[in-house]
């Protein structure tokens, strides 16, 4: 039984479950196309659009001039979305993700969903082998203004010298923290969005915790560290609330 409980007011905006793995060379788009043929795609994400993907970036050359490197990239999988539009599931060449945006129910109906699906890709891509495996929950939670501090409702959160002026108009924090026990590795992104009409300020909490692997596919070992990837990530989320901010979710 977890010890964390499940808030009926949760602030997640979305959940995202991403397998990546590396295909066999004959794999292509016509081959994730099929993805869509499947009885439980079609009638559950009947909106199909490509993926594109693309990476450029800029070069400084040794007399200090910086100049445009080409860009590459192209279609790389499709996105298959439901016709709420609150769920999204990705067939890549280079893996799989399930998108759950809000309203988020629980961590069963959410892998129970994702599990389904990664077997049918599984199933038409038949992967050489699992890379990495990552589970991202995106939080946005509104606080109520006026606050003295942050740490009335957050405790992992950017700290001012007390010399400075105190006000805060806008952040951006990123950490990344190591769990060696189950090497997995969880990226804390921070930020602040524009004050709400009634008067709340969103605070985006993302933690993204990552496993990075190189391994054969094994049906109970990836759930097994997925369940892992979860308590890791409640942690973090649980023990950087203070009681003041569960009860927002009550």
């Amino acid at each position: 039984m977890s010890k964390y409980i499940t808030f009926p007011n949760a602030p997640i905006t979305e959940a995202i479950l991403d397998i990546r793995v590396e295909l066999s060379n004959d794999i292509n788009l016509e081959t994730l196309e099929k993805f869509h043929d499947h009885k439980d795609i079609k009638e559950c994400f009947p909106v199909k659009k490509r993926r594109e993907s693309f990476t450029g970036g800029v070069e400084l050359s040794p007399e200090g001039k910086i100049s445009a490197l080409p860009t590459s990239g192209g279609p790389d999988g499709y996105l298959f979305q439901s016709s709420t539009e609150n769920k999204i599931v990705q067939a890549r060449i280079d893996g799989y993700t399930f998108n759950k945006l809000k309203p988020y129910e629980n961590w069963s109906t959410f892998r129970s969903e994702a599990s389904k699906l990664w077997n049918i890709y599984f199933q038409i891509t038949n992967p050489v082998k699992i890379t990495r495996i990552a589970l991202r929950y995106i939080n946005r939670i509104e606080i109520p203004i006026p606050m003295k501090n942050f740490n009335e409702y957050i405790l992992t959160i950017p700290e001012i010298a007390p010399k400075l002026p105190q006000a805060l108009s806008q952040f951006f924090m990123r950490l990344e923290i190591p769990n060696p026990d189950i090497q997995a590795i969880a990226i804390i992104t921070q930020t602040m969005e524009n004050l709400t009409e009634n008067k709340r300020l969103p605070l985006i909490f993302d933690i993204d915790v990552i496993h990075e692997t190189v391994s054969k596919y094994n049906e109970t070992e990836i759930w097994d560290k997925f369940e892992q990837l979860r308590i890791f990530k409640n942690d973090i989320f649980f023990d950087s609330l203070t009681e003041k901010t569960k009860e927002l979710f009550k």
